[in-house]
């Protein structure tokens, strides 16, 4: 073998060993901590009860699994369900339930309402990091989708400045 060809071949089983390497690395990604969890939950409760609304709040994590939850006093069992379900709809799509709700009014997209735990009811808020969702927090209780997105968006403000 010549030299060029010594180095030639030395220098692609260091390139391979680099990206073999590289491709094992393991992955860094933001997700919501219980602190942040905990935050947003005592901030959406506080603006939804001084709006007159007995609530439950769920927050899901960046792969979608609940975090943490708390069913409100007075709520009716069903809102710790239905609350999972559109914090689950808001981290998977991205975008607000009821967002969510208005896309798939569209009869050409209605055939997104078919995949599994995703609801078209507001009350559903990404928690971001940019464009980045790292979690998602749902609401359920208040008399309406919009009311109970208030109150989501009341509990990420309140840790707004970390999601910079």
């Amino acid at each position: 073998m010549t030299l060029n060809r010594q180095v030639l071949a030395t220098l692609a089983l260091t390139i391979a060993s680099i990206t073999s390497a590289g491709a094992q690395a393991p992955l860094i990604e933001k997700n919501v901590s219980m602190k942040m969890a905990l935050a947003i939950i005592d901030g959406a409760l506080a603006q939804c009860a001084k709006d007159g609304y007995k609530v439950s709040v769920v927050i899901v994590d960046n792969a979608g699994l609940v975090r943490a939850s708390l069913r409100g006093d007075g709520t009716n069992p069903h809102t710790m369900e239905v609350a999972r379900k559109k914090a689950y709809t808001a981290r998977t799509r991205g975008q607000t339930s009821l967002e969510f709700m208005k896309l798939t009014d569209d009869p050409a997209n209605a055939y997104l309402r078919q995949i599994p735990d995703v609801v078209a009811i507001g009350g559903g808020v990404p928690i971001k990091i940019g464009n980045v969702a790292i979690g998602a927090v749902g609401v359920s209780g208040a008399p309406g989708g919009e009311k109970d997105e208030i109150c989501a968006n009341a509990g990420i403000a309140k840790v707004a400045d970390q999601l910079k």
